[in-house]
């Protein structure tokens, strides 16, 4: 197989807690589903957490695990967002943000104690999540004639194609969900029908 068709995220929310001589670090993690989700999921934390010192996140997106982000808050570089990234890269996790919400407790812990705080913050969080495996899949719009409805719902019915979105009129539309594995069989059966026309739109 020339790539993975299948993905490692969390399905909800979770929480973890670490101390470490009076500082407290509360790390959330969140499944995402848009990179910009980041930017919401620390302003309400912000919100909620108006007296912490920091608010230090790491996030990975897409389902080809290629995109990441992080952001030290004001620790010293590469002691926060880093170690979290890490953790999340070593657990083949994707489409998820940890924000680690610091309360500084009056002593320094010094690059070693920051990078293990935030790193066993992390797992801690990650320990509470449930992952699910989640399919790769590619969104098609389907444009027919009214006509030939039957038999593009068969197609759509023998190949266990997702529905996303359907209009009917004298032209219809459907928005389908198709694994990827899958896309080739799909289509190959699809455009033998006369005057369907199949756009990709794009892949979740």
């Amino acid at each position: 197989m020339l790539f993975e068709d299948t993905y490692l995220t969390i399905e909800k929310a979770s929480k973890g807690t670490f101390r470490d001589r009076g500082s407290k670090f509360f790390a959330y993690a969140y499944p995402i589903t848009a990179e910009q989700d980041i930017k919401s999921i620390v302003a309400e934390l912000k919100k909620e957490n108006p007296k912490a010192n920091h608010h230090c996140w790491a996030m990975r997106w897409s389902t080809d695990r290629s995109v990441f982000r992080l952001n030290d808050d004001g620790e010293p570089s590469g002691t926060a967002g880093r170690p979290m990234l890490n953790t999340l890269l070593s657990s083949n996790l994707t489409n998820i943000a940890v924000v680690v919400v610091r309360y500084f407790g009056g002593t320094l812990l010094g690059v070693p104690g920051l990078i293990n705080a935030y790193r066993t913050a992390t797992e801690m969080a990650l320990n509470q999540a449930v992952i699910i495996e989640k399919t790769v899949n590619d969104v098609y719009t389907l444009t027919f004639d009214y006509l030939q409805m039957n038999d593009v719902m068969r197609i759509i019915k023998e190949d266990s194609l997702e529905i996303l979105d359907q209009q009917f009129d004298n032209t219809c539309g459907v928005s389908v969900s198709i694994r990827k594995m899958q896309v080739n069989q799909a289509l190959s059966k699809l455009q033998k029908l006369p005057s369907v026309k199949v756009k990709y739109d794009y892949s979740i």
